[in-house]
């Protein structure tokens, strides 16, 4: 396995994830179609990977004041029971399944976000709860 794909790997997944998309949706296909990886090595890298990248996308986005803590405990606290679920479920799973499994979520993924944009006009940009500071 090559090291500078894996740095590569590593910063397409950041990259995304900091933006708020979602980096494991490019690292896990990443790291199993040309690192090498295992699907349930891939997954559980990602996991790890996951924590610093969150943390910091995170104080960026509060910084900027686009963080709503009124929603935490109606969005984190399901989400992280659902996580710690569907690790159990994904440990016992085959690697194989839980691959179709993430393909099968990537391509609705994909065919809602073409759908919805060729169906919405210009969607207006939440406004943040505090106002960004214009440039002078």
């Amino acid at each position: 396995m090559d090291r500078l794909t894996l740095v590569c790997a590593g910063l397409a997944g950041g990259a995304l994830g900091g933006m708020g998309m979602g980096g494991g949706t490019l690292l896990i296909p990443l790291l199993t179609l040309l690192c090498g990886f295992s699907q349930h090595a891939a997954q559980a890298l990602n996991l790890v990977v996951f924590i610093p990248m969150s943390a910091v996308s995170l104080l960026v986005h509060a910084k900027n004041g686009l963080l709503r803590t009124s929603y935490f405990f109606t969005v984190a606290l399901p989400a992280a029971g659902a996580s710690v679920a569907a690790s159990f479920l994904a440990m016992n799973a085959d690697g194989e399944l839980l691959g179709r499994i993430f393909g099968g979520f990537l391509v609705a993924a994909g065919a809602f976000g073409a759908v919805a944009a060729l169906t919405k006009k210009k969607e207006r940009m939440p406004v943040p709860i505090k106002k960004l500071r214009r440039p002078e």
